[in-house]
């Protein structure tokens, strides 16, 4: 899996990843990270999700990551905001007033690029990357970060029926890459009505990673 992977799929629209709506868990459980209106959210592999929209109506702010320029530009069309663009080498910044866009290689956003944030949610990161890339995004968003408090979404399925992504990231993996740095506590497993595309069954599991 690589940039063309990806870029296909929004250029085809087979982004079924993409819902019409905010993420339930994210409405329910945003506020176990303790943050008032105000802070800076992180939004890894963000494309245009919806979940930006709830944020910003939330009253916070927005910085998200995306390797995808179209997706970008689909999202702040679907904001009615116009942003500036900002070239920063291998990063393009789309930025309007509580919302800040890197566009471009995860691997290459750095810590001074995202500025300080006060916490991270990934719904669709982690489970969008195929297992040889997790502990190097892991590594690398912990780094970028400093450690903030996070909300995250994984998934699981029997990845023998689907191939994915998104990918199978059970609980053992999860404590895997984050036990050494953070208390885990989970807050929800969900069964997806219908199962996974319709394909098998699937479960969502709701994370609070809270720094040690």
């Amino acid at each position: 899996m690589d940039r063309e992977f990806w870029y296909e799929r929004w250029e085809k629209k087979q982004i079924a990843f993409h819902l019409d709506k905010a993420n339930a868990m994210l409405v329910k459980h945003f506020s176990e990270l303790a943050v008032e209106p105000g802070a800076r959210v992180l939004v890894p592999l963000c494309g245009k999700s919806l979940d930006i929209h709830w944020l910003l109506a939330q009253g916070y702010k927005v910085v998200g990551v995306e390797l995808s320029e179209l997706a970008i530009e689909e999202l702040f069309t679907e904001l009615a905001v116009e942003p500036a663009r900002i070239d920063e080498g291998s990063i393009l910044r789309f930025e309007s007033n509580d919302i800040d866009i890197l566009v471009g290689d995860f691997f290459e956003v750095t810590k001074e690029m995202i500025g300080a944030v006060d916490c991270i949610y990934d719904r669709a990161s982690l489970i969008a990357l195929p297992q040889d890339m997790r502990k190097r995004y892991v590594d690398h968003l912990m780094k970028i970060t400093c450690l903030m408090p996070q909300l995250m979404i994984s998934l699981e399925y029997d990845q023998a029926v689907m191939p994915g992504p998104p990918f199978r990231v059970d609980s053992q993996e999860v404590s895997h890459h984050y036990d050494e740095a953070y208390e885990i506590r989970l807050l929800q497993a969900y069964d997806i009505p219908g199962g996974l595309k319709g394909v098998c069954p699937g479960v969502e599991k709701t994370w609070l990673l809270s720094p040690r």
